[in-house]
């Protein structure tokens, strides 16, 4: 799905960077921006924050996004300490989308979850801005598998990468301005 959203955001001269695959690497528990020693974290959070738009990819996992899924966002909630003099976060004035794939219910519970985490440790949400492909409940059917991406998952991809990109050009030529104080 990640793939799918990067080759839509390519059609609309959006530069495709990298997919950290967060359990490739040792993201330690907590809410801070570094939490000791062998914690990968304040590396990946740096090229994060490198760019200017975010694709937070999760499977479903029972129903819910994977615990690995849950453990970014609550890296990021460090964010919400890490204002500069505007009261802006670190996240402030980029834009993130949300990839969900599984063999069962969940989508929207996970996209909703996660824009919430998102906005909320201040990342921007453009409209439609998930795509998503959930197969028959204990299915044996993965995305990566189909022969050819469904016409709705390819119209919804389309859709969240044209307004992320749009949005996020908008952001990079007039940032968010803060409070001020």
């Amino acid at each position: 799905m990640i793939g799918l959203l990067v080759s839509e955001l390519e059609k609309r001269h959006v530069a495709f960077s990298e997919t950290i695959r967060i359990a490739d690497q040792d993201v330690k528990p907590g809410v801070t921006s570094y939490e000791g020693e062998e914690d990968d974290w304040p590396g990946i959070r740096r090229r994060i924050l490198d760019h200017d738009m975010l694709i937070f990819g999760t499977p479903v996992w029972l129903g819910q996004m994977s615990s690995i899924a849950k453990r970014v966002l609550e890296r990021m909630d460090a964010f919400l300490e890490e204002t500069d003099d505007r009261g802006r976060m670190p996240s402030f004035s980029r834009v993130a989308l949300v990839a969900v794939v599984g063999n069962e219910d969940g989508a929207h519970g996970i996209s909703a979850d996660a824009f919430q985490a998102l906005n909320d440790t201040g990342w921007t949400i453009p409209a439609g801005a998930v795509a998503y492909w959930v197969g028959e409940a204990m299915g044996k059917t993965d995305f990566r598998d189909l022969r050819q991406v469904p016409e709705k998952v390819a119209q919804a991809a389309a859709m969240a990468a044209s307004n992320a990109a749009h949005l996020a050009r908008l952001l990079q030529g007039e940032p968010y301005p803060g409070t001020g104080h």
